[in-house]
């Protein structure tokens, strides 16, 4: 392996260590790297923990810088901010805050003022800091008249591909513009459970088939080999601009950049060194870029192919030849590259898939084909018949590309739920690295006793959670359903709903087990607020999995299968249910959870499950959490009548996903919520949330915070503060 692959290697580990903070483990490894590199006069081992040690001071200065930047920015009474989105009143935007010579990330809770994606506005209202970025809340913004040509080419782009591809625009836009807002969590659980989800984002893949395609088209149209070489570089690299410049696709550009020189100045390339150049290209530009997840499978996916072309080369080529050795060689490749990328994808999506060598065997070949048809379509948007005659014809291959999906997921043990711990992770991301290791290596046995270890400790080291002072609030992102859990200053949850279900699957199994295993720590209670699938949807299998200390429940009689199964689970488990009464109340570890309703004689009377919704008010300090189903506005009425003292909180989860039939005016005059939670599925079909609550929240006060938006939510207080992290942000609250 070339120096310069060691070389970014060490840089890349040195940042990742600097930004979370890990700088006495960086060290520590940096320490071992002099000792070991004196000892044995090896040169390289010194400088390897020279460049970790660089890329951790590297990491500490850019975190400074965004400190300083942060305090500037504060400081000015009004912000200049390029939209990443559409700005209306209600909604909650992403943007780009300028000032000086500063730049940073900002979410902006619009409170007047309307305006379109790649313009500049100008934004007052009150500031708050993020780890990473801005939070404006009750903005007022103003439009400049400026405009951003890359942010504007993206959004006219998706706006092509939605009057071009119709029913496959979903899918469209997130293999040609990273955008994957349209697609539903069904589907990208179907291709996660395929082992093909990695190909509905902007990857190196899809960058590299669009260059080539169009390399190959110049050369057939009899353009000198010099000049259609250059004008495919030019071409990706308008595209890598127009798409938004996401991490992986500049790696990929890089790469083929560096490549495209080497082959006009007819010298050789290294695949180590070529990767580690392209790598390198995004970290100079953003040196944030190493904690993203596209980069990280970019880049470790790449280096799976090159480990698997070498072994290849060691072991198939002296005893295969032809069509065998071709067939074997791409399997191969595919298979290497699924397993030392396991540990991220495993980490980020809390599912493995098996099958997954043999769904990109098939794949591949198809995207390759269908990628450029795809980019040729967006090319002839303005001439609407010819692109509509390219995108009817890539339909058949979309069609096939979901269907393996959809067949590689019904497939028996087709993947499997995981939820690994950090320390688990991080062993088998040491194993993912010595497997490359042992690929290239003429001597791999030490590479796979490592290898070996790393695994064994994987499996074997148990789970424990990190106790700590702060009590958390998690509404996690199930689509168009609620899950929202509770957990401890020790650790301990308490889960509010379960999620949605479908055909096959369930939000409980997806998500919830995995979100709440990965963290650690056991489930005390399990609370039903009402039985609608969106919310129990996933209860049986967090019974089975998790074994809740109670079971807490509204008791509303429903003809449901799924609720009669769930109370058929509790009881073979041996978990106790509880019927909720009003006052009712439930303590661990410091957290208080009242239960405000529903009233079991007031009950009787409804005919509808909304309105006989568990409400909860979670407690801990002087924190309060008002957790209302969904409640509409006949419960509110009777919560009004009957516990009105009680409502104030200083977060609420909004009721029924923000619909037009909860959270009344008196209501939310009697809540006073400073923040305001709505968990809700993208693009759903019931239009939620609605605009005139998302806009009276906003007139309130309250900070609207969506699933649809940002995803999970996670809220974190000591008892008297209140920090939100959401999307890539983190705010801070003052009750």
């Amino acid at each position: 392996m070339p120096l310069v692959a060691i070389a970014l290697t060490a840089y890349a580990a040195g940042l990742l260590l600097g930004f979370g903070g890990d700088f006495a483990l960086g060290a520590a490894a940096a320490v071992i790297c002099f000792a070991m590199g004196a000892g044995r006069r090896d040169a390289t081992l010194a400088a390897t923990g020279c460049l970790c040690v660089a890329g951790m001071l590297t990491a500490a200065a850019h975190v400074a810088a965004e400190r300083d930047c942060r305090t500037r920015i504060l400081s000015a009474g009004e912000w200049r901010v390029t939209l990443l989105g559409r700005a209306t009143e209600g909604a909650y935007v992403r943007g780009i805050v300028r000032y000086a010579e500063c730049s940073l990330p900002v979410a902006i809770s619009v409170e007047s003022g309307n305006a379109s994606a790649g313009e500049v506005v100008t934004a007052r209202g009150t500031g708050a800091t993020a780890r990473r970025g801005l939070l404006m809340q009750r903005a007022m913004i103003v439009v400049t008249g400026e405009k951003n040509w890359m942010v504007r080419a993206r959004e006219r782009a998706g706006q092509a591909i939605d009057r071009t591809f119709r029913a496959d625009a979903p899918l469209v836009r997130a293999l040609l513009i990273a955008d994957m807002s349209s697609v539903s969590p069904d589907v990208r659980e179907k291709f996660a459970s395929a082992g093909l989800v990695h190909m509905l984002s902007i990857s190196g893949l899809h960058v590299a088939i669009i260059a080539l395609a169009a390399e190959l088209l110049l050369q057939a149209c009899r353009i000198p080999r010099v000049v259609a070489t250059i004008s495919a570089v030019v071409v990706t690299a308008a595209y890598v601009a127009i798409i938004g410049a996401p991490s992986p696709a500049v790696r990929a550009g890089a790469m083929l950049f560096v490549g495209a020189v080497c082959k006009l100045a007819g010298r050789p390339t290294s695949p180590w060194a070529s990767l580690a150049v392209g790598a390198w290209v995004p970290l100079l530009i953003d040196a944030r870029a190493v904690t993203d997840l596209g980069y990280q499978l970019s880049v470790v996916g790449i280096a799976g192919l090159i480990a698997s072309g070498a072994l290849a080369a060691k072991w198939l080529s002296p005893r295969m030849e032809g069509m065998r050795l071709s067939l074997a060689s791409v399997l191969l490749a595919s298979t290497v590259a699924t397993v030392v990328s396991a540990p991220l994808v495993t980490w980020h999506f809390g599912r493995l898939s098996l099958v997954a060598p043999l769904t990109n065997l098939v794949a591949t070949p198809l995207i390759a084909v269908a990628q450029p048809a795809l980019f040729l379509a967006l090319l002839l948007a303005p001439l609407a018949p010819l692109a509509a005659f390219v995108a009817d014809a890539a339909h058949p291959l979309l069609a096939t590309f979901d269907r393996i999906a959809t067949v590689g997921a019904a497939l028996p043990l087709a993947s499997v739920t995981v939820a690994p711990t950090l320390t688990s992770a991080v062993l088998a991301g040491i194993a993912s690295g010595a497997i490359v290791v042992a690929c290239i290596s003429y001597y791999p046995a030490r590479a796979m006793i490592v290898v070996g270890a790393a695994l064994v400790l994987a499996v074997w080291i148990p789970a424990a959670p990190t106790p700590g002072g702060d009590a958390e609030l998690h509404l996690i992102d199930v689509g168009q359903g609620d899950a929202v859990a509770f957990r401890t200053p020790r650790g301990r949850w308490l889960l509010f709903d379960a999620g949605r279900s479908w055909r096959g699957g369930d939000d409980g199994q997806r998500v919830i087990i995995p979100y709440l295993r990965r963290r650690g720590g056991d489930l005390a209670a399990f609370v039903l607020s009402h039985p609608h699938s969106d919310h129990m949807g996933g209860a049986e299998a967090v019974l089975r999995s998790l074994r809740p200390g109670v079971f807490w429940d509204g008791a509303y009689l429903a003809a449901s299968a799924q609720y009669s199964q769930s109370l058929s689970e509790a009881d073979r488990l041996g978990v106790p249910w509880r019927r909720v009464h009003p006052d009712d109340s439930l303590q661990v570890d410091g957290v208080t959870v009242r239960f405000l309703a529903p009233d079991s004689a007031w009950m009787r009377t409804l005919t509808d499950a909304n309105e006989a919704s568990v409400v909860a008010l979670v407690r801990y300090g002087s924190v309060r959490f008002l957790l209302v189903g969904d409640a509409e506005r006949l419960e509110e009425e009777w919560l009004l009548l009957n516990h009105a003292e009680a409502l104030r909180a200083e977060v609420l989860k909004v009721g029924h996903h923000g619909s037009n039939t909860s959270t009344s005016p008196a209501f939310l005059a009697a809540v006073r919520p400073r923040l305001a939670l709505i968990s809700v599925g993208a693009d759903n079909r019931y239009g939620h949330p609605s605009p005139g609550v998302v806009k009276a929240l906003a007139a309130a006060g309250a900070t609207v915070m969506r699933t649809d938006k940002l995803g999970s939510v996670i809220v974190r207080t000591d008892g008297r503060t209140i920090d939100v992290t959401a999307g890539a942000g983190t705010w801070g609250f003052s009750p």
